[in-house]
């Protein structure tokens, strides 16, 4: 029996205030065959937290598709997923979130969620190469709108405090991530971010990284060879971040703010030390296995590599470097103070791990071994503290299906959108242009280095990164994407479109999809439509996966995300990894040249469900969200990848939120100077013969500014436009020629109106919305 003593006693009130249920307790019971201690019950609950378990979403992860041909490493089975990219050469990449701690502390929040994602990419043995970021937070400029289930005509306008409090986290979650991504060395490349009401007061802050390897570099998470002993290195342990998991394991409330000390304090230059230190450590073949000490600290990678192994590890909590007197065994347990690592060396190897450490000035520390009885055990000076089987411990959480059913006041409308109120088409496109969520993310993207090792060769603001892995001599697109609103309104159907984009993207880019990571952020699983749309999201994910060949290689469920004001927006947010053949095949979404024909790949489409004018212009979230069809999606994008790689495909741009207007005014956007577009779509449309003023004006509409899916806006030389049309043709994929880039200005005819907006006006309005927001507080901001 381990000793107790000066420990609180365990009482039904103390299990619940550590997130056990009385059933779970007795489940601990008989996994130790006795009652546990205060350190035991602490170090269950953070390990059979929804954080670390996945108590309450792993039986729906099962339904992801998780293998293919060039999987080297499988969802769960490590700290990353690893696909083989050819040539002896890999890539491990995943995605994570820290929303919790950024609500609480935008900068440190985000920060250290850089720095944790970057520590699961090396302990695979990888070379952090990118990062991108998929952002949400709530409104940053004044407009109407709420949260889906009010009645269509209501609103629930955000307050200017509330305005000024998501500044806030913007900027400061921005500055968290720029701060730990330039101290690093690790560019961040891309990403995606989202403005709305149900993000108010619980941001997202998902991040993305990915690394480079040879196969033979490929580390395992696993403590194997009885005897071998087991290094703690990196920064001291400290209180900061004490019991984060648990922590995130639960919704935000008007107390949260006194759970600061569980968000976890960063220093990226430590972090540059210890990459640097682990990698060259891992490259002697001195190590056994290797584990990050993240979620849970130095809990979670010693029952985890204990588990893996199938062996027993045990501790001595005395020999743990502290930067803090007076810390408890729990306390040193349950930290995730950050940039320390859990490393498994091979016995008698001990004095070349030491020397690795020791060159590059990071803490290093023997502080136990392998055993093979199977068992964590924790000492301090020799007295046993805590005795856990480690395998029940990492791998028997209780699973759970929640009860799951449909929100009861998600808004549909058949009705025409045209009687909402008097549209202005002109005025229509530079607000959508203006509105955050669609407008330039420039003052996000220029705080980070995205230049850093010299790898990026498309920089943020097309539709997808792309980065050179020099040294593998390989060319890699990557994205992130997710509509919220769509899973808000239709879950399943929202799923199946992040997937669907998110290849869309890579194939504007010129890259064929490998694989994805996924982030999956969602409302308290034990409210019954919370999980139906947890459920609904999955299979909806794991449908378009099947079909567009990508595996899930891993990610993170990101689960209690409510405030006070509500839960937030259904958020499945997808990171997709592609391969570019060639540098020719290099596509951005710009238009390259007055006179080049402009030709939309799929068809006109219609419906203002769901979309972003509906959002901005009326403050409403309505569905019916758009359907996707698989079939016509992959048909589509394979066309346009066989065009580009043919040479045909001057730009690609993929049509999303806002629709077709926004894409062609985001075509002439080109950085090395703005170009125009001359668009005539008066034959198109299934309205297009409207015979009022009012049904015209909603039919302009409606062809402007639907996000009908399965589109793509291509141009070609003018010489090249007759085989590209036959190339579609002869694929039956639906295709129209609707017109030519210019010198200046968008005219686009449709409906009898001659639109005509000043292109420089309409960028001006685009490139600068964030900024003038971001910069109209009383304060303003530093300019770029």
């Amino acid at each position: 029996m381990p000793a107790v003593d000066a420990e609180p006693k365990v009482t039904p009130g103390i299990v619940a205030e550590h997130g056990l249920t009385p059933e779970e307790f007795e489940r601990i019971k008989r996994i130790l065959g006795r009652e546990p201690n205060f350190t035991e019950l602490g170090i269950f609950s953070v390990m059979w937290s929804e954080h670390c378990s996945y108590k309450n979403s792993r039986k729906e992860l099962r339904k992801f598709p998780t293998t293919g041909s060039n999987i080297l490493v499988k969802a769960g089975e490590e700290n990353a997923g690893v696909v083989d990219i050819g040539d002896g050469w890999a890539i491990a990449f995943k995605i994570e979130s820290h929303n919790h701690p950024s609500a609480i502390e935008p900068f440190q929040g985000a920060a250290t969620g850089v720095g944790g994602i970057i520590r699961d990419i090396f302990t695979m043995g990888a070379r952090p190469e990118f990062c991108l970021n998929s952002l949400r937070f709530g409104p940053i400029v004044a407009s109407s709108g709420g949260r889906v289930g009010p009645p269509a005509g209501d609103t629930s306008a955000t307050t200017e405090e509330q305005i000024a409090k998501n500044r806030r986290l913007f900027t400061g979650v921005v500055s968290g991530i720029a701060h730990y991504g330039n101290c690093i060395g690790v560019p961040t490349i891309g990403g995606e971010i989202y403005f709305d009401e149900s993000f108010e007061g619980n941001p997202l802050v998902n991040v993305f990284c990915l690394g480079a390897l040879r196969h033979d570099q490929l580390a395992r998470g696993a403590a194997r060879g009885v005897g071998n002993p087991v290094f703690y290195v990196g920064a001291e342990t400290g209180r900061d971040g004490l019991a984060g998991a648990a922590f995130a394991s639960r919704e935000l409330t008007e107390e949260s703010g006194e759970d600061r000390p569980a968000v976890q304090v960063g220093d990226p230059f430590k972090e540059k030390l210890l990459l640097e230190a682990c990698l060259e450590l891992l490259a002697s073949d001195a190590v056994a296995g290797i584990q990050d000490m993240g979620a849970a600290g130095l809990t979670c990678s010693t029952c985890e590599t204990a588990s893996r192994g199938d062996s027993g590890v045990e501790i001595d909590l005395a020999k743990v470097p502290k930067r803090e007197p007076g810390m408890t065994p729990y306390e040193i347990l349950l930290s995730e103070s950050q940039e320390r690592m859990l490393i498994i060396a091979k016995r008698g190897r001990e004095a070349e791990v030491r020397e690795v450490f020791a060159k590059w000035d990071v803490p290093c520390a023997q502080i136990g071994q392998v055993t093979a009885d199977g068992m964590m055990r924790v000492r301090n000076n020799g007295t046993t503290l805590a005795e856990i089987p480690a395998k029940p411990l990492a791998e028997e959480a209780p699973l759970y299906s929640r009860e799951a059913r449909p929100p009861t006041a998600m808004t549909v409308s058949d009705r025409p959108f045209h009687d909402i109120t008097k549209i202005d088409n002109r005025e229509s496109l530079r607000q959508l242009l203006s509105d955050p969520t669609i407008a330039s993310k420039n003052w996000v993207y220029r705080q980070y280095d995205h230049t850093v090792r010299t790898g990026t060769v498309v920089k943020p603001g097309s539709d997808a990164a792309v980065f050179y892995l020099r040294e593998a001599n390989k060319i890699l697109a990557a994205t992130t994407d997710c509509n919220s609103l769509y899973c808000a309104l239709d879950p399943r159907e929202g799923g199946r479109i992040a997937v669907a984009e998110a290849a869309r993207n890579l194939t504007c880019a010129g890259a064929r999809p490998l694989a994805i990571t996924d982030n999956l952020n969602f409302g308290n699983p034990y409210k019954p439509e919370n999980f139906w749309q947890l459920r609904e999201a999955v299979e909806g994910v794991a449908e378009a996966c099947g079909a567009f060949g990508t595996p899930v290689t891993g990610g993170n469920v990101s689960l209690y995300n409510e405030s006070p004001a509500g839960v937030v927006d259904p958020t499945p947010t997808i990171a997709m990894v592609g391969l570019i053949e060639h540098e020719r095949h290099i596509t951005t979404q710009w238009f390259k040249n007055a006179g080049d024909a402009i030709i939309l790949v799929g068809e006109i489409g219609c419906g203002l469900g769901a979309s972003r004018f509906v959002r901005v212009h009326h403050g409403r979230k309505m569905g019916p969200v758009p359907k996707v069809d698989l079939e016509r999606e992959i048909a589509v994008q394979n066309a346009t990848r066989d065009l580009i790689r043919a040479g045909f495909v001057k730009n690609a741009h993929d049509c999303s939120e806002g629709g077709l207007a926004v894409a062609l005014a985001e075509c002439c956007f080109n950085p090395d100077g703005l170009l125009g577009a001359q668009v005539n779509l008066c034959s198109h449309g299934s309205v297009s013969r409207a015979d009022d003023a009012s049904h015209r004006d909603a039919a302009t509409v409606d062809i402007l500014y639907n996000e009908a899916q399965s589109r793509i806006i291509i141009s070609v030389a003018e010489g090249d436009l007759e085989k590209v049309l036959s190339e579609l043709s002869a694929k039956a994929v639906p295709h129209t020629h609707i017109g030519s880039v210019s010198a200046e200005n968008l005219n686009i005819a449709v409906n009898d109106d001659a639109l005509i907006w000043p292109i420089a006006e309409l960028h001006d309005l685009w490139f600068n919305s964030i900024r003038r927001a971001v910069e109209s507080d009383s304060e303003p901001l530093p300019s770029l």
